[in-house]
């Protein structure tokens, strides 16, 4: 690769030499890493290009590797029993709070009723790739080395990352599968992974270092392009391939931006399933750039590629580029109700309905509800002061007046002026769901 394809902000580029790039800008990102990725520009970060091709060519990756359970989410919407455990996750995970799905466990949207805007730490979802690792904060080392830092590897130990300056951010971590079931259920779509409804989400209040005063104390010098931060968590191994620990490179204009590196979560230490003793929290982008447990960043001169940015987490499937969409960045716009799918609801009584919206491009300012099926739409009450990066509550009076089935619906705009679809854009692996979800009551 030449000098002067890709650099940080305000270097030029071949694709575009008179413009400089600010690629903390999703769009500009989205496009010249899908540029990158066609035309082979990218360095591999511990895994042989080879094998990741052969296992997406065999349809093994999308299921099994970035999502943490195979199969089609279709055949995972049921989750598991009241009875079922869930090995390698540290906190209790009971079914009223939880539904369980592979390595995985999805807050039941139900249980934040009356909790308040932040997820309690109880209720708070797991993603795992494999297994919680038990880290103590007293051990824990991060290393920043790369050939875009102007000396050698650079060692933080956990004082020497909370004696530098602390910031402390509201904001929502979010798979980016969330909601990926009613590609199936509502619109009659196969895809494959696990088939999240809408609690693969959570919002809290995080506190930590700037990941850009990390990366300046480590020298980081202009050449940088890619900050790749990789977990302590175990080596992800699928189909005999060892694609190593999760990981997955950011832009370093979005590193020096308002990355952080999180040490507390709703005022006390990280926990373990969350990403103890520290994880990467990046705002308003998919959940798997956020890498928990955090052991290592690469700074490179060099974009690179990792399973998590190429074959996994990309738009595969009709409408999208024959080689896949660029590697995904920014969450999308959803809305759920604080009520158990396929709830039973008094005919005549009043009931208020409540709910969350957020989105990952600004913040909410609308939220309209139909009881109805879609008929006729109100616009419900807005509890918070909307911010880009968190989730508003709403409440909207209801009383049924006749019996039988129906279906609740919530559509939320942002100040974009962005409303949420009747239908998503059906992408094979089930990302970036952001449609109106018809939820099921039935008045008795």
């Amino acid at each position: 690769m030449g000098p002067g394809f890709y650099g940080p902000s305000g270097i030029a580029t071949k694709e575009c030499p008179a413009m400089p790039l600010d690629l903390s800008d999703e769009s500009q990102y989205d496009r010249l890493r899908l540029k990158q990725w066609a035309r082979d520009r990218a360095r591999s970060a511990g895994v042989d290009r080879r094998d990741l091709l052969k296992l997406f060519a065999a349809g093994t990756a999308a299921g099994s590797l970035g999502l943490g359970a195979a199969g089609t989410a279709a055949a995972a919407t049921g989750g598991a029993t009241a009875a079922a455990v869930l090995p390698g996750t540290v906190k209790p995970l009971p079914p009223e709070l939880f539904t369980l799905r592979g390595t995985n466990a999805e807050t039941n949207f139900a249980a934040l009723r009356g909790t308040g805007p932040l997820t309690p730490l109880d209720r708070f979802f797991v993603r795992n790739h494999t297994v919680t690792p038990r880290l103590e904060a007293t051990d824990w080392r991060l290393k920043v080395w790369g050939d875009a830092l102007s000396g050698g590897p650079v060692e933080f130990s956990y004082d020497r990352l909370r004696a530098l300056p602390a910031v402390e951010r509201t904001l929502f971590i979010e798979c980016a599968g969330n909601g990926r079931s009613f590609y199936t259920t509502q619109q009659g779509q196969q895809v494959s992974g696990t088939a999240w409804t809408l609690g693969a989400i959570g919002v809290a209040r995080w506190r930590g270092a700037r990941l850009s005063d990390v990366l300046r104390r480590a020298g980081v010098t202009g050449a940088a392009v890619d900050v790749l931060p990789r977990g302590l968590d175990d080596e992800v191994v699928t189909n005999g391939v060892n694609l190593g620990r999760v990981r997955r490179p950011l832009p370093v204009s979005k590193a020096l931006d308002d990355v952080i590196l999180a040490y507390e979560m709703n005022g006390e230490p990280l926990p373990p399933d969350h990403g103890g003793p520290v994880r990467v929290v990046v705002p308003n982008w998919i959940g798997i750039s956020s890498i928990k447990w955090v052991g290592d960043i690469e700074v490179s001169a060099e974009p690179l590629y990792t399973p998590w940015n190429t074959d996994l987490y990309r738009l595969f499937g009709p409408g999208q580029p024959p080689q896949g969409s660029a590697p995904l960045t920014r969450q999308t716009l959803k809305s759920a109700f604080e009520l158990e799918l396929g709830a039973t609801v008094p005919v005549r009584r009043t009931r208020l309905l409540t709910g969350r919206s957020w989105s990952g491009a600004a913040p909410v300012h609308r939220v309209e509800v139909s009881t109805d099926g879609g008929a006729r739409w109100r616009r419900a009450r807005l509890h918070d002061v909307p911010h880009r990066g968190s989730w508003v509550r709403w409440s909207l009076p209801w009383t049924p007046r006749t019996t039988g089935p129906t279906a609740l619906l919530a559509r939320a705009t942002d100040t974009t002026g962005r409303t949420q679809p009747a239908t998503a854009a059906h992408n094979t692996q089930g990302y970036l769901f952001d449609a109106v979800v018809r939820h099921p009551v039935t008045v008795v």
